[in-house]
Order: structure tokens, then C-alpha cells, then sequence
């Protein structure tokens, strides 16, 4: 009569309970018992012994194991302490990313790292590259408390981060801010948006809340003024557009920038950019389409990346994702291209103005067979009704 000796062990990563061959630390024999007899033995600490003649399990007292089966291994790895949950998030985020995000995995897992740390992560690259996206889907991914502040379109900085007062039933009121009661929220994700349009006010009140050392809103300059505290597990993400391509962005000041940890978000290649296009739009848009699309938009992104080319700026991720919408809605790319893409570059120069070029780009990806989709003169563009 042959026996096989099994302990249980933990498989923390997967939450479920398997069987090691008590001879052979390596060998899983977990499908040799049932589910049901396995979390019996784990609950109570024990081990199981199967007869391979007849095929019958039965539960056993660690102890009862015979002398010669080598147990360390094993043993060992049952009274493993789990790991800290905070740690195995953060080493296993690339399982929880979103498949609509393209992201490297090291950055994403460094964003998940700063939101279960509490820490500042200021997203930074050019317009439309998915910054705010990014944001957005972090505390879905990590399962925690979202709030979103527009800070570039906020005329008055001190109502929409600290309050108004308010004349009530003969008497003052203050009614304190929405941001007031995000900042009191634990473990919070706190989206400021567009940080780079903010008026330098914003960026004053912010000073306090942002630094690590300090973490508190002060509602006022009153020394007696109320203090507000920043709750445990707060992480702000801020998200701004830095370069000088972007007219009506203001430098941000220094000890702002030094509040936060940088992260650079990445301009998609042509290969990611149809990636990103077909798992959002593949079931309603032609591949060839989704492909045409992200050709013209890489084909503007190199000329804008190039000391000596023709563009100022270049098409963007959400430019290509608002062309597939057009697309799906059963316009043609041509018409697509004219309304949602040509309007972005600048018309004046005439034959040699960034429309023309990129008029010229797209007639020729096409290859439609029309001459001139887009009425082009030889010359001259001042005519052109695009």
C-alpha cells in the first residue's frame, strides 16, 4: 500500500488553498483531494494522506506524517505572513490597470503607489495625451474616494477652494467649499485639473495643503482663524500642460512644482494609438480606418517633435478618438478630418500654412483616387472653403 503525504499551503497571491507533496516541496498535488476535504484540513491545521491503491483521502494531524517525509519547505510557507495589503497592491497594480489606459506599467504602478501612499503625482505632457483619463480611472482602479477641481477654469479661486459668505436671515454665513470637504475625505484622490491655468491664488491657498510637512487649509489670514486638516491617505493629482506651445498656461511656480512628484505622460505611437482606438471603437469602426487615423496622427506628431518642422502642434489623442466618434456615426474620414481636425492648425501663410500641410497629409494617406478632397489650390489656399 502506497501513501502520499500532503500539506496544505496558501496561495496568497490567488486567496485559495493548495496541496504540496510532503517528499517533493515542488510538486502541487492538489488535484488529487477534493476542494471540500483541503479547507477542512486548512481550517483545522492539518494535513492529508491519500491512498493511491484505492484512491481514499482522508484528513491527518500534522504529527501523524511519517519521520522520513521532509516537511521545512512546506512548513515554512504555511506560517508565511501575509503580506501587507497596502505593498501587494502597489507590486501588483499592473493587474488592476485599466485596458482602456495605455500606460506603461511602470507608471501606472507608480501611480497606484502615490494614491495608497498619499503622496502629490503632477501629470504633466501635451494636451488631448491623456492625462486627465489617466486621473479619472485611478481611484476606480484602487477603489477609493474621487473629487474633481477644474482649477483652469476657476475665476475665483478663494470661493472654489475655501468658500462664500453669504448674507443670511440678517446675519453672515460662511459656507465652506466643496475642495473643504474632499480634503476631510480619507484616502481621497483628489483630481486638480488644468493646474498650469490656475491663478497664482490657487496656487497660494494650495502652498499648505500640498506640503507634506504641513497638510492643513487656513481658512483665512486671522491667526484665530479655523485650521482644516488634511485626512489621513489624501493623495493629489494634479494634471498641466508645460511647454511653450501652450499660450494661456502660466508657469508654475517652483515651490508648487516641488509639492509633487513628476510623472511625464507619454504621446502614443502609431502601434499604441490603434490599440487604444480599437478596444474603444473595433466593433463599430473599419481597421483600416482606426489604422488611417492613427497614420495621420503620428505623421503630425513626428513633424511636431522635429527642431525644423512645419508644426506648431499636432494631432492628439483625443482629436483621434473625437474622429472615430465621427466615424461611428457614419461619417466618412474625409468629412471626419475636415470638421474635427483641420480646424486646429492655422490657415495663414496661405500654400505654405500648417492647414495646407496637413490638408496635404491626409489627401495623401487617403488615396482615394480623388484629386483634390480637400479643393487645395496649386497655389493659393485663401480661397479654400476648408
Amino acid at each position: 500500500m502506497k501513501k502520499v503525504y500532503g500539506i496544505i499551503v496558501k496561495d496568497l497571491l490567488n486567496g485559495v488553498n493548495v496541496v504540496k507533496d510532503a517528499h517533493n516541496e515542488n510538486l502541487d498535488i492538489t488535484d488529487k483531494f477534493r476542494t471540500s476535504i483541503i479547507n477542512v484540513a486548512a481550517h483545522h491545521n492539518q494535513a492529508l494522506e491519500l491512498d493511491t491503491e484505492t484512491g481514499r483521502a482522508r484528513r491527518i494531524e500534522l504529527n501523524d506524517i511519517p519521520k522520513d517525509v521532509t516537511l521545512s519547505a512546506p512548513t515554512k510557507q504555511q506560517t508565511k505572513k501575509p503580506m501587507d495589503p497596502v505593498l501587494e497592491l502597489i507590486t501588483t497594480a499592473s493587474k488592476i490597470k485599466p485596458t482602456e489606459l495605455e500606460i506603461s506599467d511602470v507608471k501606472w504602478k507608480y501611480l497606484v503607489r502615490s494614491a495608497v501612499r498619499g503622496k502629490n503625482i503632477m501629470l504633466v505632457g501635451p494636451a488631448g495625451c491623456g492625462k486627465t483619463q489617466a486621473a479619472r480611472l485611478l481611484p476606480k482602479a484602487t477603489d477609493r474616494p474621487f473629487f474633481y477641481f477644474n482649477l483652469g477654469s476657476t475665476q475665483d479661486a478663494r470661493a472654489v477652494l475655501l468658500g462664500n459668505t453669504n448674507f443670511k436671515n440678517n446675519e453672515t454665513v460662511f459656507n465652506r467649499s466643496a475642495f473643504i470637504e474632499a480634503i476631510q475625505t480619507e484616502n481621497a484622490v483628489i483630481l486638480l485639473d488644468e493646474l498650469s491655468r490656475a491663478h497664482p491664488d490657487a496656487w497660494n491657498i494650495l502652498m499648505t495643503v500640498l506640503d507634506e510637512g504641513q497638510r492643513y487649509l487656513r481658512i483665512d489670514e486671522d491667526v484665530d482663524s479655523p485650521v482644516i486638516n488634511v485626512a489621513s491617505g489624501v493623495s493629489f493629482i494634479a494634471t498641466a500642460n508645460i511647454g511653450t506651445e501652450y499660450t494661456s498656461t502660466r508657469v508654475i511656480d517652483r515651490a508648487i512644482m516641488d509639492r509633487f512628484e513628476i510623472i511625464e505622460v507619454d504621446i502614443l505611437n502609431k502601434e499604441t494609438e490603434i490599440s487604444l482606438l480599437s478596444k474603444r471603437y473595433g466593433d463599430v469602426v473599419d481597421s483600416n480606418l482606426i489604422e488611417a487615423v492613427a497614420d495621420i496622427a503620428d505623421i503630425t506628431r513626428t513633424e511636431w517633435r522635429n527642431e525644423d518642422g512645419k508644426l506648431s502642434t499636432m494631432i492628439s489623442t483625443r482629436m483621434t478618438v473625437r474622429v472615430c466618434e465621427l466615424l461611428a456615426d457614419g461619417f466618412t474620414l474625409e468629412e471626419a478630418a475636415e470638421v474635427s481636425i483641420i480646424p486646429f492648425f492655422d490657415a495663414s501663410g496661405g500654400a505654405d500654412s500648417e492647414r495646407t500641410f496637413v490638408k496635404q497629409i491626409i489627401q495623401k494617406h487617403f488615396g482615394t483616387g480623388t484629386d483634390n478632397i480637400f479643393n487645395i489650390p496649386e497655389q493659393d489656399t485663401e480661397n479654400s472653403p476648408f
